[in-house]
């Protein structure tokens, strides 16, 4: 409850601003404090603590095969995506040769 009081006091003091940069560092400390216990009560100690901490709050995903697959999938995708564009431009062409110009259009 004295994180409260604290704040209040704070608020009025010194503004909003310092309560709210207070509440900010608040939950860091918070998320901070997780990943120290969770390094804590892991048996055997990582090797890298920076990738340990990414990996706790999320920025560092564990790899899987799944999501390689679905990596190749799209690559594939996008070249069967540029393959058809390709192949619309050259139809475009081929029907530009066969059709008449506006220009000389009958019955105008």
């Amino acid at each position: 409850m004295w994180h409260y009081s604290l704040c209040a006091f704070r608020l009025l003091v010194c503004g909003f601003k310092t309560c709210e940069l207070h509440g900010i560092v608040a939950i860091v400390e918070y998320f901070l404090f997780a990943v120290l216990v969770a390094l804590y009560e892991e048996p055997e100690k990582p090797n890298s603590a920076l990738d340990f901490l990414k990996h706790h709050l999320g920025a560092l995903a564990p790899e899987n095969p799944e999501i390689e697959a679905l990596r190749l999938e799209v690559a594939e995708m996008k070249e069967k995506y540029e393959a058809v564009l390709e192949e619309n431009k050259t139809l475009k062409a081929k029907l530009a040769q066969y059709e008449p110009p506006e220009e000389e259009m009958p019955g105008e």
